[in-house]
């Protein structure tokens, strides 16, 4: 944002793990990433916009093992994103419908194998839905289809999901638990059933692009009359003031 770099070293950890849990060589080194980075987002001149790095183990012939000394292929890009889309959104709250997790058993490592997501992703869509809730075996919320999940018991504490192979550790989750527990706001780790987000106090969704929307339908059922709820508006302007403090982008 502002045509800085927003939580950079946090998405620096995560993709040196998720490499690390692929047998993926790093292709260059933080230090190295950040600048090419940076001279991407210039050369595109690009204030409020995604950058967005993946990298593959490499070429080599198909086959189901890895072949001997492959090289990494990285791929970065840079798109125009419009921020100001969220503020309206925040207003209103918006909704999710939920859907059986079908993806493959180690969510918590960001790959481009995505087709699950995609599809779930589509199917909200299709129902008007601004997102979908990926339901377990065991009837719990594990999150969102690109967002992680969240709600709000009647006496105030946030929970959501405990990183597990379910859940992708994502950058902005970390970043409201911490923003939470700065503001004396009670977190819980632990899982959830679709009914109990129907019922629960609030429920929102999170992510580095969302940053923070609450969400007022589940299914059809409106969560809190169907407006959004305090725990989350503050929340989101917790968020919002640490995008200003890392990039001087204010809205």
């Amino acid at each position: 944002m502002n045509g800085r770099l927003l939580d950079w070293s946090g998405h620096i950890v995560r993709l040196a793990r998720n490499l690390g849990e692929l047998g993926i060589a790093a292709s260059m080194s933080d230090a190295a990433l950040a600048l090419v980075a940076r001279r991407l987002i210039a050369a595109n001149r690009a204030t409020e916009a995604l950058l967005y790095i993946q990298v593959t183990r490499g070429t080599a012939k198909r086959d189901h093992a890895f072949a001997a000394a492959m090289r990494p292929t990285l791929v970065m890009t840079v798109r125009p994103f419009d921020f100001s889309q969220r503020i309206a959104q925040q207003a209103m709250g918006v909704s999710v419908v939920t859907t059986d997790d079908t993806r493959w058993g180690r969510c918590d490592i960001k790959t481009t194998g995505l087709l699950a997501n995609v599809l779930a992703k589509q199917g909200a869509r299709r129902t008007g839905a601004f997102e979908a809730w990926l339901i377990g075996a065991d009837g719990s919320v594990a999150e969102g289809a690109s967002t992680n999940a969240w709600i709000v018991t009647g006496d105030g504490t946030v929970v959501t999901p405990p990183l597990s192979p379910r859940v992708l550790p994502g950058v902005m989750r970390a970043a409201v638990i911490t923003a939470a527990r700065e503001r004396q706001i009670a977190i819980e780790e632990r899982n959830f059933t679709v009914a109990e987000a129907q019922a629960a106090a609030e429920a929102l969704i999170t992510s580095t692009t969302v940053p923070v929307l609450p969400v007022v339908e589940i299914n059809g059922v409106a969560v809190r009359g169907g407006s959004p709820g305090p725990i989350a508006a503050r929340l989101a302007a917790a968020i919002w003031e640490r995008i200003a403090d890392q990039t001087g982008f204010r809205l």
